[in-house]
């Protein structure tokens, strides 16, 4: 399977490549040529990690021992096993969200998404520190500062908005413990924070800097398929 710009369909990488790169060259964001056709009343009868490791499979197929990476990514780190329950409420159903380890919805992700990270930059030979940045409004800061804690390989920097965010955002951010995290805080709104990262991830010379120092610059931002692709999973 080849992933594909949207901006420009002939411009095409691996399902490893498109997670590491976060963002096409172009400035597109990477999407598969082809949804690939599941079971989904298969996949019903199966357990959330058997099911994540599915649907993941299916979508990153240059990836091997998926199972092993959910498990890494998920296992003990969440409340319930279902990872995301839905719940019976009245003559309703409700799917929680928030049973991940900042209460955040985006910990399904952002649990996840580190594992993706780390086993794309072994298959595609890179030898340069993953550097993350990533822009948030509050609840995705903090979920992926805890998925990348202390990650072998990689740096995470989170940009937020100064006065932007909930006091208890912020000071789960502050107070983020590991060695490879980094909060920074930016005098403006969400909007100019967001696009701040996106003109770093569209400076060609600014890479380059970055290579020759050593870093591979990569998003874990909505704006990264690896980023997407395990929130597929609670809607199954």
């Amino acid at each position: 399977m080849k992933y594909q710009s949207t901006r420009n369909h002939a411009l095409t990488a691996s399902p490893a490549a498109a997670v590491l790169q976060g963002i096409a060259p172009d400035g597109g964001l990477y999407m598969p040529e082809a949804i690939p056709v599941l079971d989904w009343q298969s996949l019903m009868k199966e357990d959330t990690l058997t099911m994540s490791a599915r649907i993941l499979s299916a979508l990153l197929p240059d990836y091997e021992d998926m199972p092993a990476l959910v498990r890494r990514g998920y296992a003990g780190k969440f409340e319930t096993e279902d990872l995301t329950p839905l719940v019976s409420v009245g003559d309703r159903y409700v799917l929680e969200l928030f049973r991940g380890p900042t209460s955040a919805f985006k910990d399904v992700a952002l649990s996840l998404l580190p594992q993706l990270i780390s086993q794309a930059r072994d298959m595609e030979g890179i030898e340069d520190e993953m550097l993350i940045l990533t822009a948030t409004s509050g609840d995705t800061g903090k979920a992926a500062l805890e998925g990348f804690r202390d990650v072998p390989g990689t740096k995470i920097i989170v940009f937020y908005p100064h006065g932007g965010v909930s006091a208890v955002q912020q000071a789960q951010m502050v107070t983020q413990e590991g060695g490879n995290v980094k909060v920074c805080a930016v005098r403006g709104n969400f909007d100019d924070t967001q696009t701040g990262v996106k003109r770093i991830f569209s400076d060609a010379q600014l890479r380059e800097t970055l290579a020759s120092r050593g870093y591979f610059l990569s998003s874990a931002n909505s704006i990264n398929w690896g980023r997407v692709l395990p929130q597929i999973v609670y809607y199954v």
